[in-house]
């Protein structure tokens, strides 16, 4: 089970941290990805990060403004979200996926479970 906290409304501009918690698995066997769905458009990736977290993958249009990050032993992941802007309105999802290669990271039907989600909403 994932659940997502953190949401909430910001200005543009701002900043805000997203983060899941996992129960009942082995939390740092799975890459843990982000995604997020706007209203009237497809969910979208945003970025993943390894199971060991040396290695993380991002989506063009964050790239430079948000950092996913994890901790193992506290079986969280967490979305740090800097400079944002009105369409990063959205609801956020993590989700974990068995994955071996990184250049599957923003492939939706890989990851094997995922959380209720969380409203981020970007004031301009």
């Amino acid at each position: 089970q994932l659940v997502e906290t953190g949401g909430g409304l910001v200005e543009a501009g701002g900043s805000l941290t997203v983060s899941c918690v996992q129960s009942g698995r082995t939390f740092g066997n799975y890459v843990m990805g982000w995604f997020r769905q706007a209203p009237g458009k497809e969910r979208e990736f945003v970025g993943a990060i390894a199971w060991n977290g040396e290695r993380t993958n991002y989506a063009d249009t964050v790239k430079g403004r948000f950092t996913i990050s994890r901790d193992n032993a506290k079986n969280t992941v967490s979305l740090e979200m800097n400079s944002l802007e009105p369409d990063d309105t959205a609801v956020y999802y993590c989700a974990g996926g068995w994955i071996l290669m990184p250049s599957n990271y923003a492939r939706q039907g890989l990851y094997n479970y995922w959380g209720q989600g969380t409203q981020v909403t970007v004031s301009s």
